[in-house]
């Protein structure tokens, strides 16, 4: 179905084109504001472009989904769907930061089908197929196996004061990199309590859930994709053992969150 080795100088090229743009390597690049404190540069757009138009080539018949292309409600019909972030991470990409990736993923009935984060100011490049396993630059992954909730690595810059028994680890801006490095065992639980988006965690959560990784959303129910509101509240990603304390845990708050945002 797929020319792999299509895919994959697709996937470099994207990463390529974002890096001549990345102030991190001496680049200048034109930024602005969405409207909502949601920054968004020329290289979100420049990548967007480009991967529209060669993934459409590769597989005329996937519909498309992406954060910087306007909706086309046709998707809902269509049997497989590119949902894809051209820049996840935007805010450390404008600041010269590495903590940013291309996110691309196929989707087929809700689930994704391939995954491939590419972050080449970091050097990495994550891949997944369903079914298939998870790699980060062509080697195996494994997720943690920690079994106890104290002390468990999460990707933060600050804690909550519930949250003070975790351990901080680095925290990337672009949140598919923080579920990946569930999926690499460099941290053992990643727990989002606000909106997000499809297109940031399509390709994130397959590479966790092939590496063993335990994924749903925040209240432990299962992630589904190109639905007609691409949007889901919270997400969680841990190592197996983690899943049912962590739900525990942060299940409250999330409870509480979701009803004042629902109030708003």
């Amino acid at each position: 179905m797929i020319d792999y080795p299509r895919l994959e100088a697709i996937l470099r090229e994207a990463g390529r084109i974002a890096m001549n743009r990345w102030p991190g390597a001496g680049n200048s690049v034109e930024v602005w504001d969405k409207g909502t404190n949601d920054p968004v540069c020329e290289a979100d757009l420049e990548v967007d472009t480009f991967l529209k138009r060669e993934l459409g080539a590769l597989l005329p018949s996937a519909g498309w989904l992406s954060e910087e292309s306007a909706e086309n409600a046709e998707r809902l019909d269509d049997r497989l769907v590119w949902v894809v972030d051209p820049i996840d991470g935007t805010r450390d990409f404008i600041r010269g930061r590495s903590g940013w990736a291309v996110s691309v993923a196929l989707v087929s009935s809700g689930r994704s089908l391939i995954a491939a984060l590419e972050a080449p100011a970091r050097e990495e490049s994550w891949r997944a197929t369903a079914g298939r396993g998870a790699t980060l630059n062509g080697e195996a992954l494994a997720t943690s196996r920690r079994e106890q909730l104290e002390g468990a690595r999460v990707p933060a810059n600050d804690l909550a004061k519930d949250d003070r028994g975790f351990t901080k680890v680095e925290q990337p801006n672009g949140i598919a990199l923080r579920a990946a490095m569930v999926a690499a065992g460099q941290a053992d639980l990643l727990a989002t309590m606000r909106w997000g988006y499809e297109w940031d965690i399509a390709a994130a959560t397959l590479i966790a859930r092939e590496a063993g990784a335990s994924v749903s959303d925040i209240f432990g129910q299962p992630l589904g994709y190109n639905k007609r509101d691409p949007r889901s509240f919270g997400l969680l990603v841990c190592a197996p053992t983690l899943r049912e304390p962590a739900i525990e845990h942060f299940g409250p708050r999330a409870r509480e969150l979701l009803a004042q945002s629902k109030a708003r």
